[in-house]
């Protein structure tokens, strides 16, 4: 699986930079980027997951159905 990581910013106004990094489900989160070596953290990011180039309504298979995603949209 492919998981998103972010830095962990040291003090206020340091830029947060995120990675995705492959790793299998039953390994523990990394707590530091295996090439750099600063501290980062697992981001969730809820039930829909991270799909690449669809929305909500194309995951759900409404593509602007009874929600009314789209132009009159509720997403």
């Amino acid at each position: 699986m492919t998981y998103l990581y972010e830095t962990i910013p040291a003090g206020e106004g340091e830029v947060v930079k995120q990675y995705e990094i492959r790793q299998g489900m039953k390994e523990e989160p990394l707590t530091r980027h295996p090439e750099t070596g600063e501290p980062i953290r697992r981001v969730i990011l809820g039930g829909w997951g991270l799909v690449k180039g669809a929305t909500r309504g194309e995951m759900a298979g409404g593509g602007g159905g009874s929600c009314g995603c789209g132009t009159s949209g509720c997403c």
